[in-house]
């Protein structure tokens, strides 16, 4: 019953993911969006996919997930030759991409979450919530972030070796939604204690989140556009989690 329970978690998490790319793809191909709201749709809600990772029981079914995806959007190129990995280039790729030829952000999105998954389940696969949170900094965060600071950003913040202007309302979007978005993920799968999972106090929770998304707000502000998709989930992960060790 457990390998038949893992395997309908794998076939629902598949769909998912692929529903959630194929969608966005679709609508920019009929011109009903743009690459911008393409790229943002995806980035917002395929990465979602990572809150069934504590639920399998044989715990290597979400590493094996998050490295299929990675090859594939690895291959998606502007000279693929498969179509459909050649039409997901061309309707979220961004100019920045041209030269490297690959989508280069979405890459680093799926090799962040590879990396973060595949650490914490041979580390600590009771503690998932750690990596999670981190994600969904960069799924979520992120992205407001990105869609505020377009829209309604006034105060520019210019990092001299970064390739793009950051603004203070971006900034600060990503702060709030980071602390919310944060809270969620340790509450539930922290504060609320599933079985797979190490049961941590509602008081730690807030702080965990305060601290976790102060830190992925200043990494963010200080990464390369085509680099935080890397940097800002890893780095605030490890350093959030030898905090607690500490």
């Amino acid at each position: 019953m457990d390998y038949l329970f893992d395997l309908l978690i794998v076939l629902i998490t598949y769909l998912y993911i692929f529903a959630t790319i194929l969608l966005p793809v679709q609508l920019k191909k009929r011109e009903k969006i743009s690459k911008f709201q393409a790229r943002k749709a995806v980035h917002l809600f395929a990465g979602l996919s990572v809150f069934s990772s504590p639920y399998f029981n044989w715990k290597w079914w979400p590493v094996i997930i998050a490295g299929t995806l990675t090859v594939l959007v690895l291959l998606s190129s502007k000279k693929s030759k498969i179509k459909q990995l050649k039409e997901l280039y061309d309707s979220i790729g961004e100019q920045a991409e041209e030269k490297v030829g690959y989508l280069q952000g979405p890459f680093h999105y799926c090799l962040s979450i590879l990396i973060l998954i595949t650490a914490f389940v041979i580390f600590a696969p009771d503690q998932l919530y750690f990596p999670i949170a981190g994600i969904m900094l960069m799924i979520i965060s992120d992205t407001l972030a990105s869609i505020i600071g377009k829209r309604f950003g006034k105060i520019k913040i210019k990092i001299p070796w970064i390739n793009s202007t950051r603004t203070l309302e971006g900034s600060l979007t990503f702060f709030v939604s980071g602390f919310i978005i944060c809270f969620i993920a340790f509450t539930i799968l922290g504060v609320t204690n599933p079985i797979t999972q190490v049961h941590i106090p509602i008081e730690s929770a807030l702080i965990l989140s305060l601290i976790t998304s102060a830190l992925a707000t200043i990494i963010e502000l200080f990464s390369p556009s085509t680099w935080d998709d890397l940097t800002v989930p890893i780095l605030t992960t490890l350093i959030i989690f030898l905090l607690t060790l500490i």
